[in-house]
């Protein structure tokens, strides 16, 4: 027999909290004023809320040997009913047993997180050689037990945002945007696979038939030293690529990309989230703002940031940077990770500081380039850490459309 506990803590009935002035303003899609929607603090309010009206009482143990850290953890969860894990939780390291007002608990969500890039288990893989976040190795299935353990990864993830707890290491943006639900569009490619980006742009730029190229609506794929081959849409291999339907295979081509090899450990993955904290819960937060959650924010110091800025049409004197340092300066350390996100794809900052940020092509330093008209937006470029900054007329024409970008990040960091 099997025990579920009341409704109300898998899907509550209530899922809002209604904040003083909830009713003031223009609405927004999800029924709350706009101004509340783009703030994140009122969003984590929000998730807070859902999660402390759904807990149970009590505790659960999970005891764990530094050596099998791994394993013990996964077999600990897994035994478990997915609403138990809501419980509040007492970690306990074999040999170190004391008690855990919280720091063991968040010692264990670093340690299990980072064993996820045990080659041992073939779970994860990094981006590419110069991107660091995490995303599913499509080679996974060389371990049997794969899909298991990617379910036990959706809980264990799951854990963390219900506990507010930070993980090691934080996924790819098209990976939260697939927990969300949210439309991958071509640019999502860039961060993941430049080269790959790089050659729908080329195809989308240039006319392929005066290039004589020939292309078909398939394509090649190699996992295990094993090449298959995927047809785009049914009969595609005898398809071929016109200017006239180059569209259609530029969109077949990304939705390929994002999920090539890893619709079944994707799938696990969510399974295995959703049983602890039903996705529903995140409607209200876009891609950034789940790795904000996750990862948590660094204190980020501007002025190594500054120090290690370099600048394309401008320089350090232009009334523009000025400006833009000043406000920066004046941000909070939400707002500047959610800068440092739009310029460069990630909130987080290497080890090094400033000095060791990453590019597609190696390092590369934050870059402020002169680009466009003052009536311009801003627009980003995270491939290469830089920021195309239009040359505004005012400190706060520059505040009002940097602003405007930052926060409506997906329709304005594209290309």
């Amino acid at each position: 027999m099997i025990r579920r506990p009341p409704r109300s803590t898998l899907f509550p009935y209530t899922t809002l909290f209604r904040s003083p002035g909830y009713g003031k303003g223009p609405k927004g899609v999800y029924g709350v004023p706009i101004a509340y929607e783009r703030s994140f603090r009122w969003k984590l309010g929000q998730f807070r809320y859902l999660c402390h009206s759904n807990s149970l009482p009590s505790h659960i143990k999970i005891n764990v040997s530094r050596q099998t850290l791994f394993e013990d953890s996964f077999n600990q969860i897994m035994r478990l009913l997915p609403y138990e894990l809501r419980r509040r939780l007492y970690i306990i390291f074999r040999g170190e047993e004391g008690l855990d007002y919280g720091g063991v608990a968040r010692e264990w969500f670093f340690l299990v997180s980072h064993e996820v890039l045990n080659p041992m288990y073939c779970l994860f893989e990094y981006a590419n050689k110069n991107n660091y976040s995490l995303q599913i190795n499509p080679a996974s299935s060389v371990n049997p037990d794969h899909l298991t353990y990617f379910r036990f990864i959706g809980r264990f993830i799951a854990m963390a945002l219900y506990h507010g707890k930070f993980i090691y290491s934080g996924f790819t943006l098209p990976f939260y945007k697939r927990m969300l639900n949210k439309k991958l569009v071509i640019k999502d490619i860039e961060s993941i696979d430049p080269e790959f980006y790089n050659s729908l742009m080329w195809i989308k730029e240039n006319n392929i038939e005066e290039c004589g190229l020939e292309m078909f609506f398939n394509v090649d794929f190699e996992v295990l030293g094993q090449i298959t081959s995927h047809e785009l849409k049914p009969g595609g291999g005898e398809i071929q690529v016109t200017q006239e339907n180059k569209e259609e295979y530029i969109r077949l081509m990304s939705e390929w990309r994002f999920s090539r090899g890893v619709e079944e450990q994707t799938k696990a993955f969510l399974d295995g989230f959703n049983e602890v904290v039903p996705l529903e819960w995140l409607q209200y937060f876009d891609e950034r703002e789940l790795e904000l959650m996750l990862c948590g924010m660094q204190e980020i110091d501007v002025n190594d940031w500054q120090r290690n800025t370099i600048y394309r049409h401008y320089t350090r004197t232009s009334k523009q940077i000025v400006w833009f340092w000043q406000f920066v300066k004046e941000m909070d350390n939400e707002k500047r990770a959610r800068l440092l996100q739009f310029v460069t794809g990630t909130c987080r900052v290497p080890v090094g500081g400033f000095a060791e940020l990453m590019g597609s092509n190696g390092p590369q330093r934050f870059c402020i380039e002169k680009v466009g008209k003052d009536t311009w937006l801003p627009r980003s470029h995270t491939c290469f850490n830089r920021l195309d900054l239009p040359p505004y007329k005012s400190y706060e024409q520059l505040v009002e459309k940097l602003t405007y970008a930052i926060e409506e990040t997906e329709g304005f960091a594209q290309e």
